[in-house]
């Protein structure tokens, strides 16, 4: 296997039980995917954006402490790496507060040259963010054309419903970029609400992906 790269946000996440805070980790899709990887043997890279603070500073000890490159790491000088506070409940299911100050201009990177056999993961917001879009496009048309194999985790979630009209063309685009599309049955209900999993599953393969759905215990579809 080729190296493989992931492109998402970074962010702190403190964790809360009982209204009282028990941990503290850093975090995001593409980040936890990579730490997973890295643990597993594998050369891997993040591609994200933190501040040059003190919690930036501590996010990449964590990373390099895991073997996770740095390299292709955006750090910003005026803001501060976000910051997300976890509030568990008795079922330990999590609800967030975020707290963001990012600088006016944002993921100022080209990324790394690829190769053949490479992986690029990419999704949830970070992959459709329009402050961000004119720096994810050409990457990802970048890693296309060099010959990196692309996995899109759409992982979007019901707090941007509101403006699904407006990022729904964008997870679109993104699924054109990718050769396998996975996500949960969750996250194809918000984006195709009614649509059922066959339904969604044509609609990847439109664009000349392949889809992969999760549906917790009722399986894997695609």
């Amino acid at each position: 296997m080729g190296r493989i790269f992931g492109l998402g946000e970074t962010v702190l996440d403190i964790i809360f039980k009982n209204n009282q805070p028990v941990a503290s980790r850093p975090g995001g899709s593409a980040f936890n995917a990579l730490v997973s990887l890295a643990r597993a043997g594998e050369e891997v890279a993040l591609i994200s954006e933190i501040g040059l603070e003190e919690v930036g500073e501590q996010i990449v000890d964590f990373l390099q402490e895991n073997r996770v490159g740095t390299s292709w790491l955006h750090r910003f000088t005026s803001g501060k790496t976000p910051v997300a506070l976890a509030f568990l409940d008795e079922e330990n299911n999590a609800s967030y507060q975020v707290y963001k100050d990012f600088p006016e201009e944002r993921f100022q990177i080209s990324g790394p040259e690829f190769r053949p056999g490479d992986i690029l993961l990419f999704g949830s917001f970070f992959a459709v963010n329009p402050v961000l879009r004119n720096q994810v496009v050409p990457l990802l048309q970048k890693a296309r054309d060099q010959g990196a194999y692309l996995i899109y985790d759409p992982n979007f979630r019901k707090n941007h419903l509101n403006n699904i009209a407006v990022y729904r063309p964008l997870i679109e685009e993104n699924f054109s970029f990718a050769h396998l599309v996975r996500g949960s049955d969750e996250d194809f209900e918000n984006i195709y609400p009614g649509m059922d999993t066959n339904e969604v599953l044509q609609k990847i393969g439109g664009f000349d992906a392949i889809g992969l759905i999760t549906a917790n215990s009722d399986g894997v579809y695609g």
